[in-house]
């Protein structure tokens, strides 16, 4: 399992090593704006199956709600054929805890729904909102932060000003809800939250980003635009983390050439549903 790949999924503000992209030294916020740009543009142009109709059907509805943790779990090298993320085996059980604990700060059933209540009804959509409607970034500062967090909150606010007219809070429901898809399957796997639980959180959270976002696409450029504005929060390095989840994402819809992979592929986005009666 790819602890380390992991820990750049998190919310934890801490310095990552990252892959490869532009140099610390080059990065700009201009410069990070274009390659946002430029990887959406290389993710827009990838195949995606047709969306098709799940109708009430449970099973599609679940299997799209486990698909919705795809970024996150190719990057742990984490199984998606069904709601356990790995074997039950002590050693795997430990490394998840670690990651659980170490990078997202939560140790246990209440905080895991705590935070998966907050990327379900608030998260970056909010924040992006905010963000987007205040005059200056001040407004958005309680008086208690330091230099970094500062710097953070500025790069975080010009993001959301740069971006604002092209791209609605909504479109974050992919960063939201991918993250939390995650959170909810590491917490069955880790027994926080049954079974059952889990897949009335996945059932929620598939709604949302069905109704929020037209396919698989849309979902990983929103996952995209999230994961740059958190790292833009944090004052963090982010090219070289844009690549792993492009990466990621060119995985799961086209595969690669040892047979793994292309689960998005193989397992079209629900289309929309038609308002009004069919006569």
């Amino acid at each position: 399992m790819g602890v380390l790949a992991a820990a750049l999924e998190t919310l934890a503000m801490e310095n990552e090593e990252e892959g490869p992209g532009l140099d610390e030294e080059d990065e700009t916020d201009d410069t990070l704006y274009v390659l946002l740009d430029e990887t959406m543009a290389r993710l827009e142009a990838l195949p995606e199956p047709a969306p098709t109709e799940y109708g009430r059907d449970p099973e599609l509805w679940g299997r799209f709600g486990i698909l919705l943790s795809g970024i996150v779990s190719t990057l742990n090298d984490h199984s998606l054929d069904g709601l356990d993320v790995e074997e039950h085996i002590p050693v795997l059980e430990q490394q998840a805890l670690s990651v659980v604990r170490r990078s997202w700060g939560i140790d246990g059933r209440g905080e895991l729904l705590e935070t998966i209540r907050y990327l379900s009804q608030a998260g970056y959509t909010e924040r992006y909102r905010f963000y987007c409607e205040a005059d200056s970034p001040e407004e958005l500062m309680t008086g208690d932060e330091d230099e970094d967090d500062r710097d953070g909150v500025i790069r975080a606010w010009a993001f959301a000003q740069h971006y604002k007219v092209r791209y609605t809070p909504a479109f974050m429901a992919g960063w939201d809800t991918g993250r939390a898809a995650m959170l909810a399957r590491w917490g069955s796997y880790l027994g926080w939250i049954t079974p059952e639980e889990a897949q009335g959180i996945l059932w929620d959270l598939a709604q949302r980003a069905a109704q929020d976002l037209g396919g698989w696409r849309e979902f990983a450029q929103s996952y995209l635009f999230g994961g740059l504005m958190w790292k833009m929060l944090c004052n963090s390095p982010a090219a070289g983390y844009l690549g792993y989840l492009a990466d990621a994402t060119t995985s799961l819809l086209m595969g690669k050439a040892d047979g793994s992979g292309g689960q998005w592929r193989d397992f079209p986005w629900p289309a929309r549903r038609k308002l009004g009666f069919t006569l």
